[in-house]
């Protein structure tokens, strides 16, 4: 992973903020609750550390994963900690989940829809702004330990190298509600979306 100059992650803090607050509105919209959005960071981090971001290797969580296709390439993962995806079930499905099972197809199903709908405005906004097509794949759901989470996102990615590129947001609802997005971009999609945000 190459180092980037202080204007370039300026950009990524940028176009991600735009994408973040899209992804916020239609988060708020969907709980029908206000939701605070902290503004996001862009840092290059060691893959060990990665889990650390969510607040440990050991922290139980809910993880979403997308592929990015298109003109533009890449991933998104968003984490959401234990306590947060059982609230987010117990609101959009008006139940309360086993807090010591997995998640049952119902559930599941819950939590992707919230997936999709942060990923794709996230991507919409972001495909205006630099006039890119963006499309999210079918997201994929793990329960687990942050580490095993993290582990098998980077895995899958064939991550190369001992370092990752994070753009990171953070979102806390009134209700105790707090998510982790993050966006990985393939380091050749990288250049491309930096290109045309330098022009």
């Amino acid at each position: 992973m190459r180092n980037l100059s202080e204007r370039q992650l300026d950009l990524l803090q940028e176009v991600s903020n735009i994408g973040s607050g899209h992804a916020a509105t239609a988060l708020s919209q969907l709980l029908n609750r206000k939701i605070l959005l902290q503004v996001p960071r862009v840092q290059t981090l060691p893959i060990a550390k990665v889990p650390e971001v969510v607040g440990g290797a050991e922290k139980l969580v809910a993880g979403l994963f997308f592929r990015i296709f298109g003109q533009a390439k890449g991933s998104i993962l968003i984490i959401f900690p234990r306590d947060s995806a059982l609230a987010l079930i117990h609101h959009l499905l008006q139940k309360e989940p086993d807090a010591h099972s997995a998640f049952i197809e119902m559930e599941a199903s819950a939590l992707k829809e919230v997936g999709n709908i942060l990923a794709a405005a996230y991507l919409n906004a972001i495909s205006q702004l630099i006039q890119m097509i963006l499309i999210p794949s079918v997201p994929g759901l793990a329960f687990d330990m942050a580490g095993a989470v993290l582990d098998s996102v980077l895995i899958e990615l064939g991550q190369e190298g001992d370092t990752a590129l994070l753009v990171e947001t953070e979102f806390i609802s009134d209700s105790k509600i707090t998510g982790h997005f993050f966006l990985l971009p393939d380091p050749e999609s990288l250049r491309l979306i930096l290109q045309v945000l330098n022009k």
